[in-house]
């Protein structure tokens, strides 16, 4: 898929939904970033002393945060930087990476992908970038191993069923495309969307635009999403948003077949009823690592 994909979908339906993957319609956040990402950031940034830090910062910036689900570049940063915060660290006497040129690359960079960093490392080999890259390519790696027969949530597939009815629905997701198609196809949901686009296609608030920008009444778009980051897009695009709640999934996506998707369809769901699961789902993520408030 390309971001012309994206550009060139014509409605078939009146109403336009897009669905987060990871940690929402799969419950997959945890195994990646656990058994994926994190031991890969302690192995290739050479952070073995203190991996009991890496760890806490990591699970704490890419699981139990507002920052949930963030581009996986800008979280490695963010990784970085409450690392260097913690008087523990400091202590220890490891070094934590600076990476000046990856912070220049994630600040300006039009996406933030493997195919992007390799077009950039074409023109500046710098070792930043290159390290960067093996990490990377190493957590997909892990990830492809790693990552098999886990289906989606209770209630994906009953709702994607009754979306697909009324709605033209897509992928809108910070994972790479490849891994994407790859588990919507496993398990045989990939029927129901037209479009899964990955990072390669931009950020969220992209695939929303693209897609449904200009072609659909912003009432009658609506954004499903696990973190903050889903509901920023979402509001980027004045579209609505429906929360899927960290630790609360099932019940989540239960609401959402039996009572949200109808409120959606009929107009009811704007207001009083979004404000509050809106409120509910924002007091679960805190801005604030819990080793600052012990």
């Amino acid at each position: 898929m390309t971001r012309e994909d994206l550009r060139k979908l014509e409605p078939r339906h009146d109403f336009f939904i897009g669905i987060d993957s990871d940690g929402c319609a799969f419950p997959s956040m945890e195994l990646k970033h656990k058994e994926c990402f994190i031991p890969n950031i302690v192995k290739h940034w050479k952070l073995q002393s203190i991996s009991r830090y890496v760890r806490e910062a990591a699970e704490f910036v890419n699981l139990y945060s507002r920052w949930r689900g963030e581009n996986r570049f800008p979280a490695l940063l963010r990784v970085f930087d409450l690392l260097e915060e913690r008087p523990e660290v400091a202590n220890s006497g490891a070094r934590i990476p600076e990476v000046p040129v990856l912070r220049e690359w994630v600040a300006s960079a039009a996406s933030l992908g493997n195919p992007t960093l390799k077009q950039e490392i074409d023109g500046n080999p710098d070792p930043e970038l290159i390290q960067t890259l093996k990490w990377s390519e190493a957590v997909n790696e892990a990830i492809a191993d790693m990552v098999v027969e886990l289906p989606p949530f209770p209630g994906v597939r009953e709702a994607l069923e009754r979306m697909a009815e009324k709605a033209d629905v897509i992928v809108v997701s910070g994972t790479p495309g490849e891994a994407l198609q790859r588990e919507w196809d496993e398990h045989g949901i990939a029927r129901y969307v037209r479009i899964i686009a990955g990072q390669e296609l931009g950020k969220k608030r992209e695939h929303l635009s693209l897609a449904a920008g200009g072609k659909y009444e912003t009432e009658k778009i609506l954004m499903i999403g696990d973190a903050p980051g889903d509901m920023e897009a979402a509001k980027a695009v004045g579209a609505r948003f429906y929360p899927i709640e960290p630790g609360n999934e099932e019940s989540s996506w239960q609401r959402l077949l039996g009572e949200a998707l109808n409120r959606f369809f009929e107009g009811s769901y704007a207001g009083a009823y979004e404000d509050g699961l809106i409120e509910r789902f924002s007091r679960l993520l805190p801005d604030t690592p819990p080793w600052k408030t012990r």
